[in-house]
């Protein structure tokens, strides 16, 4: 049998006139033309020179056209490599050096970055591909014939490789399979009850595990369709909802939407489902959402190295400030640092099994037996505890990352770019309150001679290196950082002395 995801996606497909998507700008797109350009793409990557394995590394705009050229990379079994549109060049060479890819199709823009990045790995193309569906893979398009035999893959077999940070700053690329991924989609569709009669409105961005995985897996898996929209902008998705059964989002999205005139009840009335993830939902704002729209909205709980591992129910309590229960599938354990299962109402480290869980790291045996244990559950990194009704909820993280609108963030990596600017001694980056994104990154530095500096120089000189969401949002100037004995940084006393600092200023 063959378990290559897009096989396994188009075993669902509604007949071919049938809508797969609403472009914003009310253009509309049918299944058979995913199902021929998908193949023009994939027969254009193959003709190149590109193999199964291979790994295609991807840093655009979210288009129609990117969404081809995802399903194209799992029809020929070449690897989907995402990248974050916000990379800035610093973080792009590290991307390309350890992933190798044979083909990078990037913004016009960074054409002549990434071709200079990719001289030294043997990428045999870059290609050129903007938000408005133009660029040299579009060229070259034109004269490429739409006749390709979808790859025969294991479930085994590398569908994506995505980079999630660890706690040095170094980032990890994680393996995900074509098994890992379509059994996650199946399980979804199933929780969800998604149906061809279904309308998700898709608002995330595609190098991310909820737009790319969650989304979109959940609407070719069960053959529905999707309003497709190239960003959040409140004035489309407020357009869009009332077309729309079903809406994935981050918290910030619904706190964006709260805040919004002409959001109400009315405009929700054809819409059966709202689900976030991404980040922690405040309780405020599920009891808000409640109010205003009679709606409970669902939250679930996953990560990029497992996809989705627990949901509230579909029909049952949803409860604020819970991720829910275990899905169908996937094991779920709290243990103590012993590796001791604890009891309900006990807070310990979340450890997981399933079909769902990646493969390993990227090249890292070593790291990747680090997090797994004897009995093959992976260490999360994340602290939960399960009440009486088996309801989860995630009180804390091991790891010193922070989420911001739904995006992960690694403290040391700005700590260290903050480190070797001039005039500065040290610095502790950390994750506060933010009404709007949830979490907030603060900045608290030390320097070498006080009033050197000021807040506009270390922003300055973060903006230039790094994306524009791990730029802090303040900076704060101190004599010396908190440590305990052992002279480790105590983190935990600066949120709780700046905890408030940026609500305070919203």
């Amino acid at each position: 049998m063959n378990e290559n995801l897009y096989y396994r996606f188009s075993q669902h497909f509604p007949d071919g006139d049938s809508t797969l998507l609403r472009a914003e700008n009310g253009d509309q797109v049918s299944y058979s033309n995913l199902e021929n350009e998908s193949a023009r793409y994939a027969r254009l990557l193959s003709d190149l020179g590109a193999v199964p394995g291979d790994r295609i590394t991807v840093q655009i705009e979210k288009s129609i056209e990117a969404l081809w050229l995802y399903l194209a990379c799992l029809r020929g079994g070449f690897v989907f490599h995402p990248l974050n549109t916000a990379y800035q060049i610093n973080e792009l060479s590290y991307f390309v050096e350890n992933a190798e890819p044979r083909i990078i199709i990037c913004d016009p823009q960074f054409e002549q970055i990434m071709k200079q990045l990719g001289e030294g790995v043997d990428v045999i193309k870059v290609l050129t591909l903007d938000q408005m569906g133009c660029g040299t893979l579009i060229e070259l398009l034109k004269s490429t014939s739409a006749n390709f035999d979808t790859h025969i893959s294991t479930k085994e077999d590398t569908a994506a490789l995505l980079y999630s940070s660890g706690t040095t700053g170094v980032p990890k690329g994680i393996v995900l399979s074509h098994g890992n991924l379509s059994s996650n989609a199946e399980t979804l569709v199933s929780a969800w009850d998604f149906t061809q009669k279904d309308c998700l409105l898709h608002a995330l961005q595609i190098f991310h595990v909820h737009g790319l995985f969650v989304g979109i897996g959940c609407v070719l898996m069960s053959g529905a369709k999707m309003h497709w929209l190239n960003g959040f902008n409140v004035k489309e998705v407020l357009k869009g909802l009332p077309l729309c059964s079903v809406m994935m989002g981050v918290p910030t999205f619904y706190t964006r939407l709260l805040a919004s005139d002409g959001f109400d009840r009315d405009l929700c009335r054809q819409t059966r489902l709202f689900i976030s993830g991404s980040a922690p939902l405040l309780e405020d704002t599920f009891k808000a959402f409640e109010k205003v729209t009679s709606h409970r909205i669902l939250e679930r709980y996953g990560m990029t190295e497992t996809n989705m591992l627990t949901s509230n129910p579909l029909n049952g309590e949803r409860l604020p400030g819970s991720v829910g229960h275990p899905l169908p599938g996937v094991q779920l354990r709290i243990v103590d640092e012993s590796g001791t299962e604890l009891n309900v109402g006990e807070i310990g480290a979340v450890q997981v099994k399933g079909p769902n869980v990646f493969k390993g790291y990227w090249r890292l045996p070593e790291k990747t037996k680090e997090d797994f244990t004897d009995d093959d559950f992976f260490n999360t990194g994340d602290q939960g505890q399960f009440n009486d009704q088996g309801y989860l909820a995630i009180v804390g993280r091991e790891k010193d990352m922070v989420i911001s609108g739904g995006l992960n963030i690694y403290p040391r990596e700005i700590e260290l770019l903050i480190d070797d600017l001039d005039g500065v001694r040290e610095s502790a980056v950390i994750g506060v309150p933010h009404k709007d994104f949830g979490e907030g990154l603060v900045a608290v530095v030390v320097e070498k001679k006080p009033g050197k500096l000021n807040q506009e120089d270390v922003l300055n000189w973060v903006k230039c290196n790094l994306a524009n969401y791990k730029v802090p949002k303040a900076i704060i100037f101190v004599d010396e950082l908190p440590r305990n004995t052992m002279g480790k940084v105590q983190k935990k006393n600066l949120r709780a002395r700046y905890g408030e600092l940026l609500n305070n200023h919203i």
